[in-house]
């Protein structure tokens, strides 16, 4: 076990944090934006971002494979430059796709951060680069994928960060996940590899092995909860959105 284990959950113990940063779009501010990232920051709550590689291999914060949900742009991120996606507007407002960089500046002091490394076609690419960036960042955080070898990738290469791994139940898998893959995900079978500090694990019943984990002392996030009244005492962390709890509970 490393020798700072204790100190980073303390760093995430019971602490909500804002899903894709603070946002609202009634008043103008999308999700995974700088607007975002900074109504979090200003109050005071920890933040979950995603990241992962436009065409030019650029890392940036954007949660979608593709982006026609979020910018009315039919195709996906990683086949658009930079330049390209920062010309697309976030849900019809004034706010572009960051860099990931861009966030950690906006950031930077506030609460701790979850970054979630999304899985393509250039994992190992992504993991070095969102690492090379992390090196610089001077405020608390921790990473986690449901890409069960991206958690290991950290492991092998970044021990010293705290990884968790990204799950939800076998029926939310897609297709394009094979069955055994998605069983194996589901029930966070390859935990022997990646050896997650915690499991970020869909707002609902968790599979008795992950449980059991929990008792072992990897710590429990739940994602994602849209209700103020969510039972808090089951999970060690909250992503929430669409409410304002406290900053820790």
């Amino acid at each position: 076990m490393r020798s700072t284990l204790q100190f980073e959950k303390d760093n995430f113990f019971h602490v909500n944090f804002a899903h894709r940063g603070l946002h609202d779009i009634d008043s103008g501010i999308p999700e995974n934006s700088l607007a975002a990232f900074r109504a979090a920051r200003e109050a005071g709550y920890g933040a979950e971002l995603d990241v992962q590689l436009s065409k030019d291999g650029k890392v940036v914060v954007f949660h979608d494979d593709t982006l026609d949900r979020v910018c009315s742009v039919h195709g996906n991120v990683c086949d658009f430059s930079l330049a390209q996606l920062k010309e697309m507007s976030l849900l019809r407002t004034e706010e572009r796709i960051p860099l990931f960089t861009e966030v950690l500046d906006v950031f930077n002091g506030g609460g701790p951060l979850i970054v979630e490394l999304k899985s393509g076609k250039r994992n190992k690419e992504l993991c070095e680069k969102t690492y090379e960036i992390l090196k610089g960042y001077t405020g608390v955080y921790c990473i986690e994928s449901f890409h069960p070898f991206i958690v290991k990738w950290f492991k092998d290469n970044a021990p010293e960060v705290f990884r968790g791994q990204l799950a939800q139940p076998l029926v939310k898998y897609p297709d394009t996940v094979s069955k055994l893959s998605a069983w194996l995900m589901a029930g966070c079978r390859l935990s022997f590899l990646n050896k997650p500090d915690f499991i970020a694990y869909e707002n609902t019943q968790r599979p008795a092995r992950v449980l059991a984990k929990r008792k072992k002392g990897t710590l429990l996030f739940a994602w994602t909860s849209r209700k103020p009244d969510v039972d808090q005492a089951l999970n060690d962390a909250v992503i929430f959105e669409g409410y304002r709890p406290q900053l820790k509970y």
